[in-house]
């Protein structure tokens, strides 16, 4: 008989289909935020309107603007906006953007909590995984301050808990966690997707796919997730390509902020993921792939390695991609990435060869490296899964 115990996540909204300036106008009201700190991508603030009209909805109850948070979330840029929001005494934050921008926003949430001044400081605070597989992570003070997130892109980071933070000195992206650290509420507007640059919308997308697909061939799935996920699968194979053809497809574009959403929804109530996300935070932390990017040069591969498995599984995916009886996910995900445009080797994504040996070490510290359906017992299967991919 199957068992389990569904945790249900500290996010109080998603709000879909609204314009975002509407959307926000009601949350801001709601929550009775009177010092908002903003979060914006760089070039979104730059080269787009959006900030302006985060501004003019916010008002005098806008407490300041970070607009230079770098890939893969550093440290150093985390604690600065912390030390900003502090000296704002900002009583909620805003981010319109990407997942470096999300995870930046918890992190600086987690900063404001434990008393974070400087970079060093957040050793502390890191998650760790032990010999085992088994991962260990630290006391940490619930959050200072939480955040209302409107995402442009599909990596869908802010519908969890845990944020991916790198360590520029040592080339290592780490990770943290508290259950608060998660948005109060999420804003998905397709609108404000089109100035997202196509290779990030759809890389990102892969990414979603990727959540959903090892979601579904996790160790330990269930009815929630294999539900959501699978429903996250139809909706992204139908709306990635159509985006591609139309970029001005709004509908298209909901469709695949919806199939990010559905994907995510196991991992953030617990599902273990598998290698290809394990590799894939290594790649983005260690050889600064984008992080859409790791899942189009990873999974196919990973899918590859695990058919030994989880067969079954896999076949449920290939009927969600209107492919049943394909023997296997594999060609159907690679299918999907070759069309889309996207890169599908690690050298296409701007990994080096000599990169790879240190990649294969650094993964074996991931925990969901541990938690692959088919064992990994060590850096060696690694880099032979990262010689597949080459």
């Amino acid at each position: 008989m199957i068992q389990g115990i569904h945790r249900y996540p500290p996010m109080e909204r998603v709000i879909y289909g609204l314009p975002f300036a509407e959307a926000l106008a009601e949350e801001i009201a709601r929550l009775d935020a009177r010092a908002v700190y903003v979060m914006a991508s760089g070039t979104l603030h730059r080269e787009t309107g959006v900030t302006g009209t985060v501004r003019r909805v916010l008002g005098n109850r806008m407490a300041g603007l970070c607009a230079k948070i770098g890939a893969h979330t550093p440290r150093a840029d985390v604690v600065a906006a912390a030390n900003e929001a502090r000296a704002a005494k900002a009583d909620l934050i805003l981010t319109v953007g990407g997942g470096s921008v999300t995870d930046a926003a918890k992190m600086v949430g987690l900063c404001l909590g434990n008393d974070v001044t400087h970079p060093s400081q957040l050793d502390a605070f890191r998650a760790w995984v032990a010999p085992d597989g088994k991962t260990e992570r630290p006391a940490v003070n619930p959050p200072a301050i939480r955040s209302v997130d409107i995402p442009t892109t599909l990596s869908a980071g802010e519908f969890t808990p845990f944020a991916g933070c790198t360590d520029t000195e040592r080339h290592m992206k780490e990770s943290f966690g508290h259950p608060l650290m998660m948005p109060q509420t999420v804003i998905l507007d397709p609108e404000v997707t089109v100035h997202t640059p196509e290779w990030l919308f759809l890389s990102t997308g892969i990414r979603a796919v990727d959540h959903a697909v090892e979601t579904i061939c996790s160790v330990a799935p269930t009815p929630y997730s294999d539900g959501t996920s699978l429903h996250a699968l139809r909706l992204l194979t139908a709306g990635l390509p159509a985006v591609k053809a139309d970029p001005a497809d709004l509908d298209a574009r909901l469709n695949c902020q919806l199939g990010s959403w559905m994907a995510i929804l196991g991992a953030h109530s617990g599902v273990p993921m598998g290698a290809s996300h394990g590799i894939g935070h290594v790649l983005g932390g260690t050889a600064n792939v984008p992080h859409g990017y790791t899942s189009c040069v990873m999974l196919p591969h990973v899918l590859r390695f695990n058919l030994a498995v989880n067969a079954d599984r896999q076949e449920w995916i290939s009927a969600a991609f209107g492919r049943p009886g394909a023997g296997g996910a594999a060609d159907a995900v690679a299918a999907l990435i070759a069309g889309l445009g996207l890169p599908g080797t690690l050298r296409d994504a701007g990994v080096k060869p000599e990169q790879l040996d240190r990649i294969a070490v650094a993964s074996m510290h991931d925990r969901w490296v541990h938690t692959n359906p088919r064992k990994i017992d060590g850096p060696a299967a690694v880099r032979a899964l990262l010689d597949a991919a080459w």
